[in-house]
């Protein structure tokens, strides 16, 4: 089987990589290419539409996208670009050659204002540029394919990941920067660690030629955590690990206290458990898959020293 996987460089990309069932022969691309990467840029529709012609992959799997939240309120094209117009091009050039997509997307599809988990077929309410275009995606994505069961779209929140910019190792590093720092409480959530994100998706790569799997599917870590919870935790498993000598004094703020470009929904749980049905996953608890995050990444500084 062909999976043709974009945003390779980037933190899920990586972890899809290293996690690559044997089975399957990957072409790598991402923005600037190099290790063995295709270059491919996905602000660019038509080109995204000529790798598919150029390869034709029995899959799309488009982890890559415009991730700068604040900064795209200052860049709605930009995004709209790649995180709307590049999914519906690889839509249609895979429905034109009988192809599949698994399509990566995200919790900020909604606005939070619930105080329970959003199931997968909620209507969308996204509260700024980022959320906005992700949501433009999904829609033109399932419009090309309409009833085809071709396509499969996997949203997930907080991303966590040893490698990259990403909350935990900036945690990480204000830890031994720091003897104190404050973190917001009033968000909350569940991280997901790209190990077990990415497992999840060569899972439903796996499973979706059986049929049955649903279009619209959640993945997290299990359980709920604020970013302040997660914050401290990343002290706690920082010193357990040896990564750290002592963690900082953590204390928790409100959102107002820490104004962004982009407004954060203050609630971001998905609930996974159908996902996690169909999938024939467990799934892990957020504080055990954030502990093999900071070990995986000390392994890998250690590798690279």
């Amino acid at each position: 089987m062909k999976v043709l996987l974009t945003g390779a460089a980037g933190q899920l990309g990586q972890a899809l990589q290293a996690s690559t069932p044997a089975e399957i022969s990957l072409i790598a691309t991402c923005r600037n290419g190099g290790d063995g990467r295709i270059a491919l840029d996905l602000a660019d529709a038509n080109a995204c539409q000529a790798v598919v012609q150029e390869h034709s992959p029995d899959w799309v799997l488009n982890a890559g996208a415009y991730t700068a939240v604040d900064q795209a309120e200052s860049e709605p094209e930009l995004a709209n670009a790649v995180n709307a117009e590049a999914p519906e091009a690889f839509a249609v050039a895979l429905k034109a050659i009988g192809g599949r997509l698994l399509q990566i997307s995200t919790d900020f599809v909604f606005n939070g204002a619930q105080g329970w988990p959003y199931q997968p077929d909620q209507t969308k309410t996204p509260l700024n540029v980022y959320g906005a275009s992700k949501a433009d995606g999904e829609d033109a994505i399932l419009r090309v394919f309409k009833d085809e069961a071709r396509a499969h779209i996997l949203r997930t929140s907080w991303m966590m990941s040893p490698v990259g910019n990403n909350f935990a190792l900036t945690m990480l590093r204000l830890h031994r920067e720091r003897e104190t720092f404050g973190v917001v409480s009033d968000q909350l959530g569940c991280p997901s660690s790209t190990i077990n994100l990415a497992s999840a998706c060569w899972q439903i790569i796996k499973l979706a030629s059986q049929g049955n799997l649903p279009t619209v599917m959640h993945w997290s870590d299990a359980g709920a955590a604020s970013w302040y919870d997660l914050s401290v935790a990343v002290g706690e498993l920082g010193e357990e690990l040896g990564l750290l000598n002592t963690p900082a004094l953590v204390h928790p703020i409100q959102t107002s206290d820490y104004p962004t470009p982009a407004t954060r929904p203050s609630y971001s749980l998905l609930d996974c458990s159908g996902t996690r049905k169909a999938l024939q996953l467990n799934g892990e608890h957020w504080r055990k898959a954030l502990k093999t995050v900071l070990w995986s990444n000390a392994q890998q500084a250690r590798a690279t020293h």
